[in-house]
């Protein structure tokens, strides 16, 4: 099972790190965040390395939708009602900022930027839907209530967006990242503060940026209480329909759409990592039901860091680390997400003031009610009786059955069968068998 981004590009390698260096910089994490932040670095004139424990892009990133939008679901009421108009509308003004420099970019790359319409849509009661319109008015940004779409489905309500975008994330990705100083197959071994132990030399460095999906490092920033991965599911079909834009169901286990040349990318199934959930099951089922002459051309799953309160968090990895970064809890927009992350750390790393930084503070309140089921959910799995257990935190793992592998519900660690490790924060291929 495989993303059908991985057949439409062209990789190349870069070399691992054999000895001892010095940089100012050291980026940890070779996937969409980390290369972002090393161009935009470079582009700064800023010394850095970026190193990365196997290939770049191996990870989270080959799995995206890559939808760029500044429409994540319905985000804007709920940031009005927790923190006040001022800061959605800086979480819109830096979103928006991303999404241009993205469609400014594939210009200078020759990589496909496609324009579409964004929805979020409803099948329940268009409440939400009309608060999150006036949200939008609320910060002087234009959106549309409509009940027309493309869907092969009755919608009650849907808000819609103009002028947003969809790429190919590895066309761009491998592009971008021709000239960027990365060393592949260079994994982080030990972290201390100016040093780093990687598997086979030691970098010493002023500054750090963790760009490793879920933060590795747990003696700081509490982020194993802070977040939960959460899995989700798509099939690529051929002689399905061309949806003409973008779509997102306004529950988190919804569908989304979007196309891909003379593809539909059907996505949904989703679940706590760790939990049962519809899978490719779900996808196939509606398929069978909407598309029946549609046939399955790729099929792949991914899953999201998701914060106490929607919003990301970039900045300081916690309060008393002033030379350690971190980009981590996107919340399924991940593409926007990284560019916002890199244009806030790529100032904050040269201390130079980001009016955005604010909004994403990883040092912010975490008194949200998705603290509690985070640590009621850690708790319970940590004193279950059972093997195997995830190297990370000790937490009782569970067989994925769909995907033949290993998964912790209290992070998202995975692992194949043989204990090879998929996805972090795990760091340690070696899960633990209790005796």
């Amino acid at each position: 099972m495989k993303s059908l981004w991985i057949d439409t590009v062209q990789k190349f390698e870069f070399k691992e790190l054999n000895g001892d260096i010095n940089t100012d910089v050291l980026i940890v994490g070779g996937g969409l965040t980390g290369i972002l932040c090393a161009y935009m670095l470079q582009k700064s004139g800023v010394d850095y390395t970026l190193i990365e424990a196997n290939k770049i892009c191996s990870g989270i990133t080959k799995n995206t939708t890559a939808k760029v939008t500044v429409q994540h679901g319905l985000i804007y009421d709920k940031i009005i009602n927790k923190y006040g108009i001022k800061t959605a509308k800086k979480y819109y003004n830096a979103n928006n900022n991303a999404l241009n420099i993205y469609r400014e970019l594939c210009k200078e790359l020759n990589c496909n930027f496609e324009n579409k319409d964004a929805f979020v849509y409803t099948t329940n009661k268009i409440t939400k839907i009309k608060d999150e319109i006036n949200a939008y008015k609320s910060i002087g940004v234009s959106t549309y209530f409509t009940t027309k779409t493309t869907l092969p489905f009755k919608v009650s309500g849907a808000v819609k967006i103009k002028n947003q975008g969809q790429i190919n994330p590895l066309e761009f990705l491998y592009k971008i990242s021709k000239n960027v100083n990365i060393k592949e197959n260079t994994k982080l071994i030990n972290l201390e503060p100016q040093c780093a132990e990687t598997n086979k030399c030691k970098i010493s460095f002023k500054k750090a940026i963790i760009a490793t999906h879920f933060p590795i490092l747990n003696k700081h920033g509490s982020y194993f209480l802070k977040m939960y991965q959460h899995r989700s599911y798509v099939i690529a079909l051929e002689n399905a329909q061309n949806v003409e834009g973008m779509y997102i169901d306004d529950n988190i286990k919804g569908l989304s759409f979007r196309n891909y040349g003379d593809l539909l990318l059907l996505g949904g199934g989703s679940h706590r990592t760790g939990k049962s959930g519809g899978n490719w099951a779900e996808l196939e089922a509606f398929a069978r039901k909407y598309y029946p002459n549609s046939k399955i051309k790729y099929k792949w799953a991914t899953q999201d860091c998701m914060t106490l309160d929607g919003l990301p968090y970039i900045g300081n990895y916690s309060k008393n680390t002033p030379n350690l970064f971190v980009a981590t809890g996107y919340n399924k927009w991940g593409f926007t997400s990284a560019m916002v992350a890199a244009e806030i750390l790529c100032d904050l790393v040269q201390e130079k003031h980001n009016e955005y930084a604010s909004v994403f503070s990883p040092s912010r309140s975490i008194l949200h009610p998705q603290l509690a089921i985070n640590g009621v959910e850690a708790f319970l799995n940590i004193i279950t009786p059972t093997t195997p257990r995830c190297p990370h935190l000790g937490c009782a793992l569970k067989y994925n059955k769909y995907e033949h592998t290993w998964d912790c519900p209290c992070h998202g660690s995975r692992f194949e069968t043989n204990g090879k490790l998929i996805d972090g924060p795990a760091t340690d291929d070696k899960i633990i068998q209790k005796k």
